[in-house]
């Protein structure tokens, strides 16, 4: 009777405040109020900013011949190791970048009717500007559906994604088939121009006699009026020099071995979307000489808002962690050793004078002995130093404590190597310190154009050949490349081979490497590139200790098990099954 008498005395409470049997309205709002309320509008669009597909996390290349894990868990040892299906896929694209390209469709749909100013020629401005914004953004996010799941269909054509300009609703037909690669690159070129007709090439406050001169003939004569549409305050938004380098970036893959039968983009075109973007800082001579430690380099602390070092063509927002240490740092550094770089990509570090070490100058009892001073840079190697305390980290069987191969804690290498690229050493996971510092991500880097335009310019027009706009060559960008690393000015291993289009072409391809390594380039380059090295065994250094000498053994980590298919990934197994027009990949 009590808990009845409580049941009633509940219901008059709640019926008092409103009607529990009628639905009450909603607290949804209608698009309809992005007419008036541009912050709305904006936060629309920046939705896609969010599902931006950049990652700080090195995890992709356990799925290649650069690293393995010491964590059984670890989706990508799954993948690399037999587990990836249609099914189970952690290098899908497809819900992150569809759910991007429906915000900004709901935003282009609309923009044109916001009120962001008052003042007509304010209002023209910022709706260019951001319009300009979601034409890039939608590229981009295209670009990256089409790195994870382009591929060939049963019956021999090149497949891209469903391309979507419109936004969906519930009476829109879901059910329809993919583009071709090729209407898919065509739409990305389309929406690229226009975002590069409407944006600035970089955002910053200017002056007076600065001001664009379509902005003039609209009656814009103070420069405080652009600067409220593109000055400081907007750095770090997608810009045109930023959709310039994903302009290239698509360029590289159409061309590329496992694309370019499906698409009429070649070479030459790859070539010269990549010297636009390199010729705008002075080509080769613009290479900036730290470049290859961006992650570490001393103006990290001191850069403003949105601004990127010379080597970053785009970045993300700064942020203060010591997460990438916690989790790849040796554990007496308190860390989880977690990416363990390979001896295949230990091998791939030339000797300092440049020869790969199947020259006669390499030793295998001392390994680590005049290398391209890159390997120490980017790796922990054994009796190096790391960490804040520069303490010495034993990686051999030696090892005293828990940093030896195959220790018996999870969080030892099993490799004999750790990670040191994308760390920074005055990071301190110590929970008595917990020592956190500057990090971000860098989305797109110069050095990541300059190879790819070395790459393209190979293929279009030799090692020492140029074309186009461009005065410097192949040959040029690796030499150049290669000696900001260490490498001996004269570099005669370089120099023997600068004829020969064949052994340039893989000398690229091993710069692209080691420059680019942990930055989650290397499974879609050899995608891209089709070559066998997908399915190459990892390999590690067993170093024992005999009467004082260190014994170096090469040993066999982890065996690889991918099918030819696999060279493009699949489609989703669930939207297969919901849509009969969906064509899966073949193989998948």
């Amino acid at each position: 009777m009590k808990n009845i008498f409580k049941f009633l005395v509940l219901m008059l409470v709640i019926t008092s405040c409103d009607d529990v049997f009628e639905p009450a309205i909603e607290n949804i709002r209608d698009l309809d109020a992005m007419d008036k309320e541009p912050a709305y509008a904006q936060g629309i669009l920046a939705n896609a900013y969010i599902l931006l597909p950049y990652s700080s996390n090195p995890g992709s290349d356990v799925a290649t011949d650069n690293a393995v894990s010491n964590d059984i868990n670890n989706y990508y040892l799954a993948m690399a190791t037999g587990s990836w299906s249609s099914q189970s896929n952690p290098l899908s694209q497809w819900e992150g970048r569809q759910n991007a390209i429906q915000y900004i469709n709901l935003f282009l749909e609309r923009t044109d009717e916001v009120l962001y100013s008052q003042n007509e020629a304010i209002n023209t401005m910022f709706n260019d500007r951001l319009k300009g914004e979601a034409y890039a953004l939608r590229a981009l996010h295209m670009y990256y559906l089409l790195l994870a799941h382009g591929g060939w269909s049963d019956d021999g054509r090149l497949l891209g994604t469903t391309i979507r300009t419109e936004p969906e609703t519930a009476v829109s037909n879901f059910n329809v088939p993919r583009n071709t690669f090729q209407e898919c690159v065509n739409q990305m070129f389309a929406d690229i121009d226009m975002a590069i007709d409407l944006l600035p090439l970089d955002y910053g406050d200017i002056g007076d006699s600065e001001i664009p001169e379509k902005y003039k003939s609209l009656g814009v004569t103070n420069a405080g009026d652009y600067n409220r549409a593109n000055g400081n305050h907007i750095r770090g938004r997608i810009s045109g020099r930023i959709i310039e380098a994903v302009k290239a970036q698509i360029a590289l893959l159409a061309a590329s071995p496992a694309y370019q039968a499906g698409t009429d983009i070649g070479y030459e075109d790859a070539a010269g979307y990549a010297a636009l973007v390199l010729n705008r800082i002075n080509g080769v001579a613009g290479l900036d000489m730290n470049g290859n430690t961006w992650y570490s380099n001393d103006d990290i602390d001191n850069l403003d808002a949105g601004v990127a070092p010379s080597e970053i063509i785009w970045r993300s927002t700064m942020e203060s962690s010591n997460e990438l240490e916690k989790e790849n740092f040796p554990p007496s550094l308190f860390g989880n050793g977690r990416i363990n770089p390979t001896q295949n990509l230990v091998d791939a570090f030339p000797m300092r004078n440049g020869y790969p070490i199947s020259d006669v100058s390499y030793d295998p009892e001392n390994p680590y002995f005049n290398r391209d001073p890159r390997l120490e840079k980017y790796i922990v190697l054994n009796e190096s130093e790391q960490g804040s305390g520069d303490e010495v980290i034993v990686t051999g069987t030696y090892s005293n404590n828990s940093n030896g191969l195959n220790k018996d804690n999870g969080y030892s290498t099993r490799t004999g190597y750790y990670l040191r690229k994308l760390l920074r050493s005055d990071c301190n996971p110590d929970p008595e310190f917990n020592t956190e510092q500057k990090h971000y991500t860098a989305r797109i880097r110069y050095t990541e154009i300059f190879l790819a335009y070395a790459e393209a310019a190979n293929e279009a027009w030799g090692p020492t050949g140029t074309g186009g706009a461009s005065s410097y060559s192949a040959y040029d960008v690796v030499k150049a490349i290669r000696q900001r690393a260490g490498i001996d000015s004269d570099d005669l291993y370089l120099e023997s081979i600068k004829s020969d289009q064949d052994m340039m072409r893989e000398l690229i391809r091993n710069e692209r490497r080691i420059e680019l390594c942990f930055e989650n380039h290397r499974f879609w380059d050899l995608r891209r590139w089709k070559v066998a090295d997908l399915n190459e065994t990892a390999r590690g250094m067993q170093i024992d200790k005999v009467d004082g000498k260190l014994i170096f053994t090469p040993i066999d980590v982890e065996t690889r098990n991918y099918k030819p298919y696999m060279y493009h990934g699949p489609i989703p197994y669930g939207e297969i099954q919901k849509w009969s027009a969906l064509e899966q990949n073949a193989g998948w």
